[in-house]
This record gives structure tokens, C-alpha cells and sequence, in this order.
């Protein structure tokens, strides 16, 4: 409940005078404090300091040597089940389970991820570039970039997913029955948009602001299909609860029947003709995992394509919209990437192949990298569980006490330069065993549409009306994105639609 109204409540103490308002409660009891504060608090206190709240207590950490220690003893510095539990919305997953389980798990996953997937991703992604790229060039300006990248990427999950490829609708080219056809054949429709409901087309009007979007999602992870499915027979249809609970059963009975078409599909094909998408690799490892007893249940399958896609959609989204708005801002770095593009790739992009192109965008990649430093959708945190565990810091050894949360100081490492190094300074994708299982995955995605837009096209911001010069109206999208950049679900920019983009010829 904290996570709704967290700020609004913050914003309000803040006007209290004196102490009242300004004091630890306000500075460090909203999420993503750590944002606003960067280097700060490390500079005040040091390279680790503790929070004591009613709650628990929470230890952060800038210390790189530390850092990997930590995420190295998995077993003294565990995953907090408690803050993930809220995904397992259709079974348990990657995210949820400890120990043997986390483990069996874990094997399963890493069969999704594969260079035969990979392609998949690279074709899938330059594809679907290529036609956002040209919806965005008929227009003068462009202010839906968020919901359109969020489009891409939850195109992309299908097709590697499951197999499923739709054509790029912009924003203003989606309708409300553009796809209400047969759930079968509309896994937008059944998986996504049940899943995340990421589009504003499936409640009613008028559309919601993305910060909605994310809240909705909230919702299903609070309540559960269960409990939805209970209640879906007494709520009225015009009620956007009942329109949750139609889509949550949609994607279950969607599931249902796309599993038992791969245990069909596994009786009948061999590995190399087999499909390579993330359901039918997850199916099939698991099915020989079962030989020896270690196999997912049913519900473990449904929980982990939930987990992925939720997760592989969210966090790539995000990056995709800051990327987008820090390049607008920054011409010459668009000029750096274009410039090994077109070095590395010809104008006939059905020749752009994954092998031996992604290795060599190199620029592209490291804006990716960038935009992660400043701006990582998602943190990762641990805890000590019910046993107390060592720490060595700057030559001192702490005991951290039980029950004491672990938070690597994601902002401060990244951004303080006398912490840079070759490990423990990029947490990105995180580190040790539990490090993101999909980070290639992702950069696949993200480096083919960068390349794509940045190879023969620039964006910049649209000045506003009253002789706004290019100069400050590229300071204006990034005071956008310091200002007004916060938590929803992930970290997220709160209303990219405040910056108009304009995309023209080089």
C-alpha cells in the first residue's frame, strides 16, 4: 500500500516546517530514494551505513570489493522471497524460490537463451524498428514514444516467446477491437494485455497515463488470478476489474492449451527441428529434467513465462524510453552511433545479420550501458534471512544481524568515479549466480532498434511554441527526465509525452 502513496504523502510532510520536514523519514522512506540522493548519503556517512526502521533494518553498500563478496555467498546474503512473492501471480518462478528449487530453476531458464533465440530476437526487433521508424517519420512530432517502444518490446517477447509475430500499430493506428479476435490467435490480446496491461485499449476510456498502466499491474499481483476468478461472476462487465479478471482467465486457459500443444509437439519432433522460442525450450528441458525427478510442474512453466515476460517487458521498455529521450538531448552521441552503423551495416537491412553484426555495434551497446548507469529500472535486494553474516569493508570486518536487508548502492557506484573499476561497478543486469538471466537477450534487442533508428534518421526535441532554441529545448527533455523520473512499478520516466520528438533525415 506504501508503494501508492508514497511520494504523495512524502510531499505533503515536506512542507512542514523546519525538522518536521526535512529529517530522515522524508529522505529515505520513499522508493528510489536513492535516485535523488546519488552519492550523497556515502558521502556523509561512508562506504556503508544502516537505516533502522520499525519494518527491518537496511544496510547499504558502495563498496565494489564488498559488493561482489556479497553477491558471490549466495547462501549468507539470500534473495528477499518476501518482497518478490507479489509475482507469482500464475505459479512460483525464478524470482521466488530459494535454494534446490531455485536452482532446478535456474537450469530450466538458461535453455530459453540460446544464439538460435537470439536470432529470433535480432530479426524480430529490426523488423519491428524498421516499421515504428516509419509510423514516427510521417508525423511532425511524437509524443507517444513511450507507449509505441512499449509496443515493440512486447512484440519482440512474443515472437522469441512464443512464436507469434504482429505487425508495429502506432499509438493512434490501435484500436479498441483491433485485436479482439480469437484468443487463440491474438496473444496479444490473451498474454500481454492480461498479463501487464500495458495498453490503454483494454479499459475504458479515457486512456490511462502509463503511470495507470503500471498500477493495474499492481493490482493483478495483489489480488491474484484466484481471487479474481472467484469474484469475476459478480462483478459487473462495465467494471475494469471484470475486464482484469475476463483477461487473467483468457491468458490461464491461453496457457493451458499452448502447453499441451508443446507436449504434442515434443512427442513428434526432434531437438533440431524443434521450435526454439522460450515456451517450447522450457517444455522440452523440463521434460527430460522429469526423467530424473527434476522436471517444473505445470504451474512452475506458467509462473516462469509470466516472470519473464513481465519482467522482459517492463525493464526493457523503461531503458528503451530513457535511451530514446537522452539521445534526443545529445546529438552528437546520435552522430557517434550512426557514424558505426553505417560503417558496420549496408542500407539493405534484410542482409543485417545477427552473428557477425551485434558483435561489432559496439557504440550502440554502450548506450545501453548508459542509460543503465544513470538509470537502472530495477535493484536488486538482499537480506541475512535468520542468521547473522560477516562483511569486510575497507579492511573492517561487520556482523550484519538477522533480518537485515542488503541494498547494493546501485547510484553511488555507478556514478562516483573514485569507485570504478573492473568489477562490483556496473550492476546493470546485477552480479554473482542471481545476475539476470536474460541480459543478452536484451541487448539484442535494444542494439538492433537503436541500429535501426540511428542509421539513416535523427531525433531531436520539438522546441515549443514562443522561438525555443534547439539548445534549450534539448535542456529542457533532460530536466524532464532528472525531474520528473520515479517509481511506478519499476523506475520509469512519469510522462515522457511532455517531450514532443521530431525524427528527420540524415
Amino acid at each position: 500500500m506504501w508503494m501508492l502513496v508514497d511520494k504523495k504523502v512524502l510531499d505533503l510532510v515536506k512542507k512542514l516546517p523546519g525538522m518536521l520536514g526535512d529529517n530522515s523519514f522524508t529522505r529515505y522512506n520513499f522508493r528510489t530514494w536513492e535516485m535523488h540522493d546519488r552519492c550523497r548519503s556515502h558521502h556523509e556517512m561512508g562506504d556503508i551505513f544502516l537505516t533502522v526502521t520499525p519494518g527491518s533494518n537496511w544496510l547499504y553498500i558502495a563498496s565494489p570489493d564488498a559488493l561482489m563478496d556479497m553477491f558471490r555467498r549466495r547462501s549468507d546474503f539470500p534473495q528477499c522471497i518476501e518482497h518478490t512473492e507479489m509475482i507469482n501471480v500464475f505459479g512460483t518462478n525464478l524470482g521466488t524460490v530459494e535454494g534446490q528449487q531455485w536452482k532446478t530453476q535456474r537450469k530450466m531458464i538458461a535453455t530459453c537463451f540460446n544464439e538460435q533465440n537470439f536470432e529470433i530476437v535480432w530479426s524480430e526487433s529490426l523488423s519491428l524498428a524498421r516499421d515504428m521508424l516509419k509510423y514516427w517519420v510521417k508525423k511532425p512530432s511524437i509524443n507517444s514514444s513511450a507507449d509505441d517502444l512499449r509496443t515493440l518490446s512486447l512484440h519482440v517477447l512474443a515472437g522469441s516467446g512464443f512464436g507469434q509475430s504482429f505487425e508495429f500499430a502506432g499509438d493512434d493506428e490501435r484500436s479498441s477491437t483491433s485485436l479482439s479476435g480469437d484468443y487463440k490467435t491474438s496473444l496479444r490480446t490473451c498474454i500481454f494485455c492480461a498479463a501487464m496491461l500495458p495498453s490503454s485499449w483494454i479499459l475504458p476510456d479515457p486512456p490511462m497515463r502509463r503511470r495507470d498502466k503500471s498500477l493495474n499491474c499492481i493490482l493483478i499481483m495483489a489480488l491474484g488470478p484466484k481471487s479474481l476468478s472467484k469474484a469475476r461472476p459478480w462483478l459487473p462487465k462495465s467494471w475494469k476489474l471484470r475486464r482484469l479478471a475476463d483477461r487473467c482467465a483468457d491468458f490461464q486457459r491461453y496457457m493451458t492449451e499452448l502447453y499441451k500443444d508443446e507436449i504434442a509437439q515434443a512427442r513428434l519432433q526432434t531437438d533440431s527441428s524443434a521450435s526454439k522460442t522460450q515456451m517450447s525450450s522450457l517444455v522440452r528441458a523440463s521434460q527430460d529434467e522429469a526423467k530424473n525427478g527434476a522436471g517444473l510442474t505445470e504451474s512452475e512453466i506458467y509462473g516462469n513465462m509470466f516472470m519473464l515476460n513481465f519482467a522482459g517487458h517492463d525493464t526493457t521498455e523503461q531503458s528503451f524510453t530513457f535511451a530514446i529521450h537522452f539521445l534526443a538531448a545529445n546529438p552528437t552521441v546520435q552522430d557517434w552511433v550512426s557514424e558505426e552503423v553505417r560503417s558496420v551495416l549496408c542500407e539493405n537491412q534484410a542482409e543485417w545479420d545477427y552473428a557477425t553484426s551485434f558483435p561489432r555495434l559496439k557504440r550502440c551497446f554502450a548506450v545501453l550501458l548508459e542509460t543503465l548507469r544513470l538509470y537502472t529500472p530495477i535493484t536488486v535486494a538482499k537480506w541475512t534471512a535468520q542468521g547473522t553474516a560477516s562483511l569486510e569493508v575497507n579492511g573492517k570486518t561487520f556482523i550484519v544481524p538477522p533480518n537485515t536487508m542488503v541494498i547494493p548502492s546501485y547510484t553511488t557506484v555507478h556514478t562516483e568515479p573514485k569507485y570504478w573499476g573492473t568489477k562490483g561497478t556496473f550492476l546493470g543486469w546485477s552480479e554473482g549466480a542471481r545476475d539476470c538471466p536474460a541480459s543478452q537477450f536484451s541487448q539484442v534487442e535494444f542494439v538492433a532498434a537503436v541500429a535501426t533508428l540511428l542509421r539513416d534518421w535523427q531525433v531531436d526535441p520539438v522546441p515549443l511554441d514562443g522561438g525555443e532554441s534547439p539548445e534549450s529545448a534539448r535542456n529542457r527533455v533532460l530536466d524532464l527526465i532528472k525531474n520528473d523520473s520515479g517509481p511506478v512499478l519499476l523506475l520509469q520516466m512519469l510522462h515522457p509525452e511532455r517531450a514532443s520528438l521530431t525524427w528527420t533525415k540524415r
